[in-house]
């Protein structure tokens, strides 16, 4: 039986023999367990320098090291290194996104994010279209903003391109076989993340359209109207037309625009338009119907058809106010009337019913024929009467409380002034004879008649 100092020999040589040949084995591997060793170096070197095709061979690589290997620390360290440069590689392409990469470019980085696995189908598109919707929201802030109608414009057009860019990508990436609508009862599919986000964007263009059209683009309502219109075309090519949403917001700012004019008229009349010959004689008027005019003048440029009602009704509402002056003057100064001073104030609201109402109408049938608005109201032109609110003023409701002060029609007997109205809380008259200082105003007016 061997002694005790032999046994102790024969297990410290056996363990040396062991560890010899470990050495041994370790040195005949060296260059594979090195190559192992450096797979983390090599990771975070093709990453930065964007060789993405062969940072996704070597995670792919480690991915079956972890499952054959996962027990040994070595493996877990390399494992969480490549783990670490994987990260890195899925920031640098999502950050591509967010820059103005044509398609080509936008199928490869897709392609690379598929191939790491990291991310659902549904999660690879909102990434998409967020990383592309910080691109075009980074446009849109350099464009600048203290003129509105330059900022719309320039709004406009980025949005067209871009925008339109971004959707041609979206479908040549992701397919949407899914209907637009889903059916009753079923939950809504990848496909509506795309339709979510198309009408975030349009209401956001929406908004800033109606921002910067409160904030005034001056004359140039028509211009931008056509601009939108061009731009809802040519998204309707993918299925976003969006021009059913221009028409109110361009037919409020007209309506607005419309009736500020209509009020200035009012308050402090323009003496830079045409007008009748006949109310020359009566600068009031004249002066009226000039401010009124700028005001068709505006509205003739974007004036949809659908303005006729709001139009008309603004105009009755400023005529009745012109009518209350004029019976609030009639009531302050009737008693100093001369002879002269009666029939001068008789003649004026002679013109203002005979001449400058009937003058209107004629005005808003050129702004909305009659044709135009039995079409949209889908009844025969001869029927249109019955509308008699729609696109002409109501000369009837307007000559009533002014009827005592006309001359009597042939055969008919002079109605009695104890009928005439009480304009209580009327404001200040304008006087039918205008005064000496605007005798060169009235030359104006006549000026810019004549040259019309």
């Amino acid at each position: 039986m061997p002694s005790r100092p032999r046994r102790t020999f024969m297990r410290d040589a056996e363990a040396i023999a062991c560890s010899r040949r470990m050495n041994s084995l370790t040195l005949n591997r060296h260059t594979e367990i090195l190559e192992i060793l450096e797979i983390p170096q090599l990771m975070d070197t093709c990453v930065r320098n964007g060789y993405y095709e062969e940072a996704l061979e070597l995670t792919a690589y480690v991915r079956r090291l972890e499952r054959k290997h996962s027990s040994i620390p070595v493996i877990q360290g390399i494992v969480e290194e490549v783990r670490q440069s994987a990260q890195l590689m899925l920031n640098q392409l999502i950050q591509q996104l967010r820059t103005n990469i044509p398609l080509p470019a936008c199928l490869r980085v897709i392609g690379f994010l598929r191939r790491m696995d990291v991310l659902t189908e549904a999660e690879l598109r909102v990434k998409f279209l967020q990383a592309r919707d910080a691109w075009l929201r980074s446009i849109q802030a350099s464009i600048p903003d203290h003129d509105p109608y330059l900022h719309i414009t320039k709004t406009i057009e980025a949005c067209r391109v871009h925008l339109f860019d971004i959707v041609t990508q979206y479908r040549a990436i992701f397919s949407d076989e899914e209907p637009l609508v889903p059916a009753e009862g079923a939950a809504p599919g990848e496909g509506a993340i795309f339709h979510g986000w198309v009408l975030q964007k349009v209401s956001e263009f929406l908004r800033t359209l109606q921002r910067d059209l409160d904030r005034g683009v001056g004359g140039r309502l028509d211009s931008l109207l056509g601009q939108c219109m061009y731009f809802g075309l040519s998204f309707s090519r993918v299925g976003v037309d969006f021009r059913g949403q221009l028409a109110p917001l361009f037919q409020r700012v007209a309506a607005d625009a419309f009736g500020k004019a209509v009020e200035e008229a009012v308050e402090n009349p323009a003496w830079d338009a045409a007008a009748p010959m006949v109310l020359l004689d009566f600068p009031p008027l004249a002066c009226f119907l000039n401010g009124l005019l700028v005001a068709f003048n505006d509205l003739r440029l974007c004036c949809p058809i659908a303005l006729a009602q709001d139009v008309t009704a603004c105009l009755d509402s400023a005529l009745a106010e012109v009518t209350k002056t004029i019976l609030a003057f009639h009531r302050a100064e009737e008693a100093a009337f001369s002879g002269r001073e009666q029939e001068l104030f008789t003649q004026f609201c002679t013109a203002f019913l005979e001449d400058l109402l009937p003058y209107l109408n004629r005005c808003l049938q050129v702004l909305f024929p009659p044709a135009q608005i039995a079409q949209a109201l889908g009844v025969p032109p001869t029927q249109l009467q019955r509308f008699s609110r729609l696109g002409r003023i109501d000369v009837a409701a307007l000559r009533e409380p002014l009827a005592f002060l006309l001359p009597p029609a042939p055969g008919e007997e002079e109605p009695s002034r104890d009928s005439a109205p009480d304009p209580e809380g009327e404001r200040a008259a304008v006087p039918a004879e205008p005064p000496q200082s605007r005798s060169g105003e009235a030359a104006l007016a006549a000026e810019a008649v004549a040259s019309g």
